[in-house]
């Protein structure tokens, strides 16, 4: 980049501002998905959870109709977020706009990547007003003065960060299918005891294989259900209590005044705020790192890969397999499963009896799972050919699982590298497609 710079106020490159201006509808369960500040997260809009009536939008959106590609902007609570839009209709709710670059000055896909930017955030905290609300003005926002190269060069800054953001989706995408199938066979098998059931009804013959039943599985399970204190289950089949079956234990938090328990740390250490972000259950890292004088501190000491992490207060209910080595603070339960059920068992049993996890909470300040009322919650325990075969089952999508959320850190880490360093210029076009060709 080079002489060939525009620089000028947002307006003027800009062929739309977008919000509404309309009398406020009624919500309704279906309809026109209204996009919120609270669905713009992480350069992405997620699933709309409220609507409006398709017969209001025209009476809501007076100041215009978004348009795929546009960039949804949010103004206040939080104020920065972007992302694009990828299909119509939609409705603008409040602390929302969608911005739309003027041809032949800012494309679109390029205006993505440059809000995101953190000179562009930092223009636009410096706009912006409030103390405990912070938010930008739309005359504010029209005023912030932004760089652009030619229009060749913002294409190819945009395919380039694109490129990257597409295989992160693609990993999300597969991950979450991952995760559903482990889930479904879970509660097939554990909880429904559907193999059973299809024995006992005759839908299910030998030699005969079935959705997630193949032939060979047949002989596996039981022919039949039998009473037990807490229900039907599959002959043969036993309850157990959790802490049985797992080695549960807590952690603790040494003195955050002495710096020789934190200072240069190279163990991971882990609250629940660690497991709060994860899109998936795999704790790859932690925001704090201790040292081996403040893990010393800690009864429960460097926790292995593998553990089953479960927040125990404020709130109950985050879960994670850690796949580094961990301490932990005193916000969870941790399992150990270093006994007969293996872990992706475990965390599919924590997911599915949540509720009894919960109603064994107690507190007046804020709920608390204690680990001497977690250990007695029942768990049914299959025999082990059973358990075996589930575990290399559900193994084979864990493990998937994983691989693509470690390559998709890498990724991210990567494209939060290459985005300043070509927005600013700092990196030209050739070096950034050859850093990123090698990374792809």
């Amino acid at each position: 980049m080079g002489s060939d710079l525009i620089k000028c106020p947002l307006e003027e490159c800009l062929d739309a501002l977008i919000d509404y201006r309309g009398k406020t509808p009624k919500k309704v369960s279906s309809g026109v998905p209204l996009i919120t500040a609270k669905v713009v997260k992480s350069g992405r809009i997620e699933p709309p959870t409220e609507f409006i009536a398709e017969g209001d939008y025209a009476a809501w959106m007076t100041r215009g109709y978004p348009e795929v590609g546009d960039i949804v902007l949010t103004t206040e609570a939080p104020l920065g977020e972007v992302a694009q839009i990828k299909y119509l209709p939609v409705a603008l709710a409040q602390r929302i706009v969608t911005l739309r670059g003027k041809e032949g000055i800012l494309d679109n896909n390029y205006l993505l990547y440059l809000l995101q930017s953190s000179q562009m955030q930092e223009k636009l905290i410096g706009r912006s007003t409030g103390t405990t609300v912070v938010g930008i003005k739309q005359s504010e926002l029209r005023k912030v003065e932004v760089t652009l190269p030619p229009m060749d060069e913002q294409r190819a800054i945009a395919h380039i960060l694109s490129t990257i953001d597409d295989k992160i989706e693609l990993n999300r995408q597969t991950n979450k299918t991952l995760e559903e199938m482990a889930h479904s066979l879970f509660k097939a098998w554990f909880v429904d005891f559907e193999p059973v059931r299809a024995k006992m009804n005759g839908s299910w013959i030998r030699g005969q294989s079935l959705p997630g039943l193949p032939a060979h599985f047949y002989d596996l399970f039981p022919n039949n259900l039998v009473k037990s204190e807490w229900g039907d289950i599959p002959e043969g089949w036993n309850y157990s209590t959790i802490g049985e079956q797992v080695t549960v234990c807590g952690g603790s938090t040494p003195s955050t005044k002495k710096a020789e328990f934190w200072e240069n740390g190279n163990h991971c250490w882990a609250t629940p705020k660690d497991l709060s972000p994860l899109k998936f259950p795999i704790l790859l890292n932690t925001n704090r790192k201790i040292t081996d004088s403040g893990l010393a501190k800690i009864s429960s000491g460097l926790l292995p890969i593998g553990t089953v992490l479960l927040s125990s207060r404020a709130p109950i209910g985050y879960l994670a397999i850690a796949e580094v080595p961990t301490a932990i603070n005193q916000g969870f339960i941790a399992m150990k499963c270093d006994g007969y059920l293996p872990n992706v068992f475990v965390l599919l049993w924590c997911r599915e009896n949540m509720d009894a996890i919960i109603s064994n909470a107690n507190g007046s300040t804020f709920q608390e799972i204690s680990k001497s009322n977690f250990r007695p919650i029942p768990v049914i325990v299959p025999p082990q050919p059973i358990l075996d075969n589930f575990k290399s089952l559900s193994n084979s999508f864990y493990q998937l699982l994983v691989e693509n959320e470690k390559e998709s850190h890498y990724l991210s880490q990567l494209r939060d590298t290459l985005l300043p360093k070509l927005i600013s210029g700092e990196l030209r076009i050739e070096n950034a497609k050859h850093i990123g060709g090698a990374a792809l």
